[in-house]
């Protein structure tokens, strides 16, 4: 298995039920990072002289940014993976290939998942900013708080209610596949080929001088910026293929329990285990038809198999998600000092300290382990059958849903401690 690695999928009509796109992500991240589930409301920004801090540079700021909720490390300001208001999705994968990577501090790619998130109404929006960001600012920085240099590229699934967006970048260089119908999943690898319908002015160019391409064959982003033969892509071991053919086995067929059980799936790779393991997951509801919420399930602890998918749903005056949130270190943060990451800090919240100690109980107590399970697969049942009502009915207790995504995360906790009691 690859050191690092996530998973990001997509599957839209007719490959889904219910003409609804559905998305999916594996955030596969050093075992012992914490990733919280937290939520920023939409705002005005009146002084656009002052600048935005992204983890380790500022930008400038725009006049308006929408309402966001973000699954992202806890030391980090962007995210892993994350939706907004208007129904746009976005995860995002690290990438390696020809061109060199930069270890100096610039935006990193969980900072441009958040920056897309907080500006783009639609999908393609998202991608304008991001690959505008990318070109202004640059891509680079440490990607790990444990001090280690680990640097990437990035490659980005971006999906609305509409369509989906592959954006795979080297560098400054880049090049997008739009995702009309079907199914489409990305990796830790530049898996974009012939099929371009946007791209940076220079790629082309920038690839010729440097020798990767003659100019006279047809242009293969994934084989001219990388080293793969994508003659294979769908058929060599690895990840990227385990996902595809997932996706292409349910085709046709595709829920967004489906893409549960694709995120869980450990025999393929997809739901890792060891060193690098999937801290956290995510899977969207994004209804074509706009008189529909979307749905956005969150886990917040490590291993899918062994957590719950919990319910966001985006309305006003939300409540803050305190049982995923992390402390915050406002001075003595490493990540704010220079030179970074010369202490660690403890950030677990109360959702992912309740959940290791739940995983101690299953890992030593078989009966244990089966009755805890049973409990969490039963609250996920009730909160599915529940969302499945919102999304027939179109009818939405505003009261409730305020508290919904809290009020989950209390109830799996509760779980938790009822077994932890009792052991």
């Amino acid at each position: 298995m690859e050191p690092c690695s996530c998973d990001t999928f997509v599957a839209l009509p007719p490959a889904t039920v219910e003409n609804r796109i559905i998305f999916g992500k594996n955030s596969d991240r050093p075992c012992d990072e914490v990733q919280e589930v937290i939520y920023f409301p939409a705002a005005v920004h009146d002084n656009l002289r002052g600048h935005l801090k992204c983890t380790y540079i500022e930008i400038d700021q725009v006049p308006e940014t929408y309402a966001v909720v973000l699954s992202r490390p806890a030391w980090l300001w962007g995210a892993e993976m994350g939706a907004n208001e208007h129904g746009v999705c976005i995860g995002n994968e690290a990438v390696w290939g020809r061109e060199e990577v930069c270890d100096e501090e610039a935006l990193l790619g969980m900072d441009l998942v958040r920056l897309g998130l907080e500006r783009a109404d639609t999908a393609e929006k998202a991608l304008d900013i991001i690959v505008d960001l990318l070109e202004k600012y640059g891509q680079g920085g440490n990607c790990s708080e444990d001090g280690v240099t680990f640097s990437y590229h990035n490659s980005f699934l971006i999906a609305d209610r509409k369509e989906a967006w592959i954006l795979e970048t080297a560098g400054k260089y880049w090049a997008a596949e739009k995702v009309q119908e079907g199914v489409r999943n990305i990796s830790n690898q530049l898996s974009i080929t012939t099929k371009i319908d946007r791209e940076h002015p220079d790629m082309r160019n920038y690839a010729k001088q440097k020798g990767w391409w003659d100019g006279k064959k047809e242009f293969d982003f994934a084989a001219t910026y990388s080293y793969i033969d994508t003659t294979k892509m769908t058929i060599s071991p690895g990840r990227y293929c385990e996902g595809y053919k997932l996706l292409n086995k349910h085709k046709g067929n595709i829920t967004f329990e489906t893409m549960m059980e694709i995120l869980r799936d450990k025999p393929s790779g997809i739901n890792m285990e060891g060193e690098f393991l999937t801290t956290a997951s995510m899977v969207s509801i994004l209804p074509q038809d706009s008189n529909f919420p979307c749905i956005h399930f969150f886990t917040g602890t490590p291993d899918p198999e062994r957590s719950v998918f919990k319910p966001f749903i985006f309305v006003p005056n939300i409540s803050q998600l305190l049982d995923t949130s992390s402390p915050t270190f406002e001075v003595e943060d490493p990540v704010k000092k220079k030179p970074h990451f010369k202490t660690k800090l403890d950030r677990r919240h109360p959702l992912y300290q309740e959940h290791q100690q739940a995983l101690k109980v299953i890992d030593k107590k078989e009966e244990k382990s089966e009755t805890m399970l049973e409990n969490m697969r039963s609250l996920e049942k009730e909160l599915f059958k529940e969302m499945e009502s919102i999304l027939q009915n179109k009818h939405l207790d505003v009261d409730k849903i305020v508290n919904l995504f809290p009020q989950c995360a209390k109830d799996e906790i509760q779980i938790y401690k009822l077994n932890i009691s009792s052991k």
